[in-house]
């Protein structure tokens, strides 16, 4: 059976990224899409080829060509969204943060539990091939045992993205929500293992135009491994890059360039046979997130991250935000 999706949000991600990846799943068909702005939403469906432009959430569940959801919406309105989508059997992938807090999360889990649905959450870095390489060497225990960890991802949030992620903390604005909760997703996929604390200062660069959004974030976490792990983010940094490294008591990883949406650098392992480069070939992330969303239907293994899994991540991420507020350490 092809498995007709809805989008919930006429978004620049569902346009630029996730339509292209479900049209490339043989089973996939994008078959509807809500906006809040009506005219809107007929437009994005003429303009990306999508039959249908529904007038609200409620009319795009109640179309039986719709089978499953796809979530993009600011993030205030996933946890509503997500239960109406559930009480009407729909599968859901949701954008991250799942939710505004962890109450939601898991009234969130609990309803697509009960409706026997799937949920998943766009965590969509874990699915690179270089992330998913480096978890395989760490199992095997290339690096011995896992010690310290540090993201660096402080990128330059684009013009065209400069809108409530800077200036609308309801509805979830700031770097924490946006690039923490990817990475600290990331680094329990890489470890295989949870974040127990953190402490973390946020810092206000400018770009910002509310008080209370930080728009960058350097943050420390413990795993329940006793691996500590630097995390730095920000909206405002031209030319950093971004990568990931994982030092152990035998070896470090290392690999550079991987946390967007495109791999060009190979994994590098330094140990005691020397330095090895581990050259990949990528999947297209967005195309292995659909794939995996489908075989779950399905009824084929799980989603490549969870309901579950965006509870976890999000729950790190609040943590970080109190340590901030606070000037404390957070038990997660």
């Amino acid at each position: 059976m092809t498995i007709g999706i809805g989008l919930i949000g006429a978004s620049s991600i569902a346009r630029d990224t996730m339509i292209p990846a479900m049209r490339n799943h043989p089973e996939c068909e994008v078959v509807s899409v809500f906006s809040s702005n009506p005219e809107r939403g007929k437009s994005y469906a003429a303009e990306n080829n999508i039959p249908r432009a529904a007038n609200s959430v409620a009319k795009l569940l109640a179309d039986t060509d719709v089978h499953a959801v796809y979530v993009s919406t600011t993030n205030e309105l996933h946890h509503q969204q997500v239960l109406a989508a559930a009480k009407a059997g729909k599968h859901i992938l949701c954008e991250k943060p799942l939710a505004m807090s962890l109450n939601e999360a898991q009234e969130m889990i609990a309803a697509c539990r009960e409706a026997g649905v799937i949920l998943a959450t766009n965590h969509h870095l874990r699915m690179g091939a270089g992330i998913r390489k480096m978890r395989e060497l760490i199992v095997e225990g290339a690096i011995g045992k896992p010690l310290a960890a540090r993201v660096f991802h402080a990128v330059y949030l684009p013009d065209h993205l400069q809108g409530w992620r800077l200036n609308n903390p309801g509805a979830g604005a700031g770097v924490v929500l946006d690039i923490v909760v990817h990475d600290i997703d990331t680094l329990r996929f890489v470890l295989n293992a949870e974040p127990t604390e953190v402490v973390s200062l946020s810092q206000h660069a400018g770009m910002a135009t509310d008080d209370a959004v930080e728009d960058g974030n350097m943050a420390v976490f413990r795993f329940d491994n006793d691996l500590i792990a630097q995390v730095h983010t920000a909206f405002t940094i031209k030319y950093a890059g971004d990568g990931i490294e994982v030092h152990g008591s035998e070896g470090s990883l290392k690999i550079d360039n991987v946390l967007g949406r495109e791999l060009s650098s190979p994994v590098i392992l330094k140990n005691t046979e020397g330095t090895q480069q581990f050259e990949l070939t990528q999947h297209p992330i967005d195309d292995k997130t659909i794939d995996l969303f489908v075989d779950a239907i399905q009824g084929q293994g799980k989603p490549g991250a969870t309901g579950e899994d965006g509870e976890r991540s999000l729950a790190a991420a609040l943590a970080c935000l109190e340590s901030a507020r606070t000037g404390s350490r957070i038990e997660i």
